[in-house]
């Protein structure tokens, strides 16, 4: 029997290891949807949004390596998919959207639910497939997928309703798909250039990033040759967690004060694998070498003095041999006990003895650095939640931490989880939310029922978009708390409705056996966590713009007060307790 297109599509993504599409069927996928339930090796995963569809394809990827696969169907289905796409994108991670589109026939006549989907997704996806004739079709089909895979990008094809069905041709085009693994090695020049500038310095600070994932020995190696204190990026802190030797932390916004100084009072910055974004935090009268596979990323926030293009591997095998070892140690003594004291003090945030009520979120986060599996996976939302999960769990060597941390959508954390758990259904997978983020994407925690995924979700609920809060506040604007309030239902007893199981934690004494329940569910958990929308996180450097903003925004509040504002009253009062408990 013949196939069709469809079939031809998803005999393509199964022979490159694909196991399951996530998305919203409708009429121009449903071929593509009836040909996945006559197959075992694929399965179709039904989720409740489309955006979230994406996110999940996306968890799925960035935990594997592999090609993840998302679904929508015409116009309003493929337009949802778009903001995990962009994520994926940033995040460099290989992604396929598969959209449906209105009948060739209809095209062009504005006709119900068209969209130009090629202007819509030209920027998100590096190349796309717009399927004109099955003749066509295995070969672009294929183009997407190698360029997704090659490029850790996004690619988009289009299935229009009635090619969708039509009988597959030019099978003889179908070949193997294969990921080539290659170097890109810097010349010897370049090399000895970078080896003279680092053993000339008289202190050096590493700026660590997500590209040195499979060079974490070489970095460690390098780092005890030269007395370097090592700052990494927040997608790094699963490479450098908190218990490796030389490690001092984050810099930037959610970072600590060894982290900043390592990078701002160095003679020398070396940046390995990183496009840190935030130039506030990057020093510009500094000499800097930055290596990255990615030239247009050299000089990209900074201006350096050496750029290397390579991968860090590469560099590094021929670096580090060139590096004389350097006796004084004083620099990288003096930050490392920074950041000792800086780890004691988020211990000492992260005590169950704190128990003033609203909780504090810190005490949560510890507890589950202290429950979780050593291989856990963590899902972090965008937002407060990724501050508690930086600063109070060390994510070692086995832990892995995916989030939306250079496109920084909210809504990440849920679906990327289920994507997480489906590709690792023998490990811990949790997710950590604030409850504006968990509200945007809460109809699929009915999906991670459906599939029986024991995805744990720790909600830090204080009824509040906090981090908006203090992005008010740093600008000088007096908190709009209508604005910034979230009115939330009791997450566990959702989480009971929906058929999952859940606990509401308004106790510090009942923190420890909610994480420990959690853990042990079979079902998707999720702990309701109520605390203090008035706790404080400022970054690890207040320059004087910050420190005006945030002084100015204080003033206009109790200005506020004065004037009878019981809710900005109540704001500050939250706000007192939480630093003086």
């Amino acid at each position: 029997m013949s196939k069709n297109v469809s079939e031809q599509l998803l005999d393509i993504l199964e022979s490159v290891g694909v196991e399951h599409v996530y998305g919203v069927t409708g009429d121009a996928l449903n071929f593509f949807v009836k040909a996945i339930e006559e197959r075992d090796s694929v399965d179709w995963i039904g989720m409740k949004h489309e955006g979230n569809a994406s996110f999940a394809a996306f968890g799925q990827s960035q935990t594997t390596g592999r090609l993840g696969v998302c679904a929508g169907t015409v116009g309003p289905g493929a337009l949802h998919l778009i903001n995990g796409l962009y994520n994926a994108k940033k995040e460099r991670t290989p992604l396929i959207a598969i959209t449906g589109q209105i009948d060739q026939r209809q095209q062009g006549t504005s006709f119900f639910q068209e969209v130009d989907l090629k202007k819509v997704f030209d920027d998100v996806c590096e190349y796309q497939a717009i399927i004109k004739t099955p003749e066509q079709a295995p070969m672009i089909i294929q183009r997407a997928i190698k360029i997704a895979l090659a490029n850790n990008t996004v690619c988009r094809i289009e299935l229009p309703a009635n090619v969708a069905e039509m009988k597959a041709e030019n099978q003889q085009f179908i070949h193997p798909i294969q990921t080539y693994a290659s170097r890109l090695v810097p010349n010897e020049e370049t090399v000895s250039e970078a080896a003279a500038l680092l053993n000339t310095a008289k202190t050096i600070g590493i700026l660590a990033g997500d590209g040195c994932r499979e060079s974490r020995e070489a970095v460690l190696t390098l780092s005890k040759k030269l007395n370097a204190p090592i700052t990494h990026s927040l997608r790094a802190s699963d490479i450098f967690d908190h218990d490796t030797e030389n490690v001092v932390g984050l810099t930037g916004l959610i970072g600590n004060p060894s982290g900043y100084n390592a990078v701002m009072k160095c003679d020398l910055l070396l940046m390995l694998g990183t496009d840190f974004p935030y130039i506030d935090f990057l020093p510009h009268d500094t000499k800097t070498i930055q290596v990255d596979i990615r030239q247009e990323n050299i000089g990209n926030r900074t201006a350096v003095s050496l750029g290397v293009w390579s991968d860090i591997s590469s560099f590094l095998t021929l670096l580090n041999p060139k590096i004389h070892q350097k006796d004084d140690t004083s620099f990288l003594d003096k930050l490392r006990k920074s950041f000792l004291g800086w780890k004691e003090n988020m211990k000492e945030q992260a005590s169950p003895t704190r128990e003033n009520e609203p909780l504090h979120p810190q005490i949560f986060a510890g507890f589950v650095n202290e429950y979780a599996a050593d291989d856990a996976i963590f899902t972090v939302e965008t937002g407060t939640s990724a501050i508690w999960a930086a600063h109070h769990i060390s994510f070692n060597q086995q832990r892995r931490l995916i989030g939306s941390f250079n496109h920084g959508s909210m809504a990440v954390g849920l679906p990327s989880a289920i994507g997480a758990q489906l590709a690792h259904p023998e490990k811990e997978i949790w997710c950590l939310s604030g409850d504006g983020a968990f509200n945007m994407a809460m109809q699929d925690f009915i999906t991670a029922v459906r599939y029986k995924l024991p995805v744990k979700i720790l909600i830090f609920n204080n009824s509040e978009l906090s981090f908006v809060k203090l992005e008010m506040e740093e600008v000088g604007l007096a908190a709009s708390l209508d604005a910034l309030h979230e009115t939330n239902v009791n997450f566990a007893d959702y989480a009971k409705l929906c058929g999952g199981d859940g606990v509401r934690v308004e106790h510090a004494k009942d923190i420890g056996a909610a994480i420990q329940q959690a853990k042990n569910s079979t079902k998707p958990f999720i702990i309701d966590a109520v605390v203090s929308s008035g706790e404080l996180s400022l970054p690890p450097h207040i320059g004087l713009k910050q420190a005006i903003g945030f002084g100015t925004a204080k003033v206009k509040e109790v200005a506020q007060v004065i004037t009878g504002d019981k809710s900005q009253w109540e704001n500050i009062k939250k706000e007192l307790q939480s630093y003086f408990d």
